[in-house]
């Protein structure tokens, strides 16, 4: 059992990595990436109205937990994008690396749970259809504080552009501590300025 999900839920169907190449035209260097970091790849589980007591979302019908063993803990994440957007199924990803594993989903980008030993891996299926459930899901991976009046997908941007923010602003801290120039530095400062504004 894995996750902690109920054992309706199981499924256990090893998928061939030879599938994958065939069904989605790989290219060479792709095929040779993804066999560098993956050694096997078996769909754990599914999540759908049939074997939860989880009723259907207006998105979402079903998702699969995809258990993937990786060859090397420091993989290549765009395989795991690439999985997931391969198969046009929500996934929730157990990556096991020898007796760890974590969680990966993508959803606008590829969020990742700490790694942990894999029996003490879980997650919780919160919500009353399989639209909030992913949500929930999203958001214990990606350790998301949703403020209050946001969608998930407005949060994540609001995000992202403060990621994006403090970037310039550390650039910007940078460059005024090199400036010999005090005009150029006092711009710089203002400019820094109206950045942690904008934060």
């Amino acid at each position: 059992m894995i996750l902690g999900l109920p054992q309706a839920t199981e499924l256990n169907k090893f998928l061939p990595k030879k599938t994958i190449y065939a069904k989605f035209n790989m290219k060479t260097s792709q095929r040779d990436r993804f066999d560098a970091d993956i050694s096997r790849i078996v769909i754990a589980n599914e999540i759908s109205q049939d074997t939860t007591t989880l009723a259907k979302g207006d998105y979402i019908k079903t998702f699969f937990v995809l258990l993937v063993t990786l060859k090397r803990v420091d993989y290549d994440e765009r395989n795991i994008i690439l999985l997931s957007k391969l198969i046009s199924q929500k996934i929730l990803f157990v990556l096991q690396y020898e007796e760890k594993a974590r969680l990966a989903v993508y959803h606008t980008k590829l969020m990742q749970s700490d790694w942990k030993v894999i029996d003490k891996l879980s997650i919780q299926l919160e919500g009353a259809n399989l639209d909030v459930v992913c949500e929930n899901i999203i958001i214990q991976i990606g350790g998301i504080q949703i403020e209050q009046g946001n969608t998930l997908d407005e949060q994540l941007a609001i995000d992202e552009r403060r990621i994006k923010l403090q970037k310039q602003i550390d650039s910007l801290e940078r460059q005024a501590r090199a400036e010999k120039q005090p005009r150029k530095k006092f711009e710089l400062v203002q400019e820094m300025k109206e950045l942690k504004k904008q934060v």
